[in-house]
């Protein structure tokens, strides 16, 4: 299980990679380019929009890496994708980046727990990524995906804390707080967590 699940975050590290660098670039532009009033100001209704797609691509993942390495029953799956991406998507999205707007004690800092506040958009959103990926299950493109929207995400719930002004440290700690938000969660919702419930001996796929 152990290599099986080294196998699994070595194949989709490039995604996960070019996702994360992504957002330090469009970080980089929306600071630098003076774009950061302007931005701020729609940073709520972005948010509100990348985080359920966020969470459909997440259970999508999660379920079908679940189906393809099991023969778990229909509700085992809905269970592990359910679970798997409101929760990793949560603390991706919401957690993380609030830890790092309280240690920069920035102005307009919220959590925005997504499924509690706007439970009727963001419920239904792992409802259909899970049937998405029981039907079919792919994994290396809505992976992809997934993690592109998920730093997006992140990073604009900081935005939406943010003042009018930010600092060069401020913007290190962003970065920071942006890679550790994508990195290790969504890798973990896609990849180590429906495979803790698979029970019998799996192989490694060829390449």
């Amino acid at each position: 299980m152990i290599r099986r699940i080294a196998n699994e975050l070595t194949e989709h590290a490039p995604f996960t990679s070019l996702g994360a660098v992504t957002g330090i670039i469009l970080m980089v532009i929306i600071v630098f380019g003076g774009f950061l009033p302007q931005v701020s100001r729609i940073s709520p209704t972005v948010f509100h929009v990348l985080h359920p797609t966020h969470v459909v691509l997440s259970a999508l993942v999660t379920t079908a890496i679940y189906k393809k390495a099991s023969n778990g029953k229909v509700w085992a799956a809905i269970l592990v994708g359910y679970f798997g991406s409101i929760g990793i998507a949560t603390l991706s999205d919401s957690i993380i980046p609030y830890l790092g707007e309280m240690l920069l004690e920035l102005p307009n800092r919220g959590i925005h727990i997504g499924f509690i506040e706007e439970w009727w958009v963001v419920n239904p959103a792992a409802l259909i990524g899970v049937t998405i990926g029981y039907l079919r299950p792919t994994t290396k493109f809505p992976h992809s995906g997934h993690v592109l929207i998920s730093t997006w995400a992140s990073l604009f719930h900081i935005i939406m804390a943010l003042g009018e002004a930010i600092s060069w440290f401020t913007l290190l700690i962003i970065f920071l707080f942006l890679f550790l938000a994508v990195w290790v969660p969504c890798c973990t919702s896609d990849i180590v967590f429906p495979l803790l419930f698979i029970r019998r001996k799996l192989p490694l796929r060829k390449k």
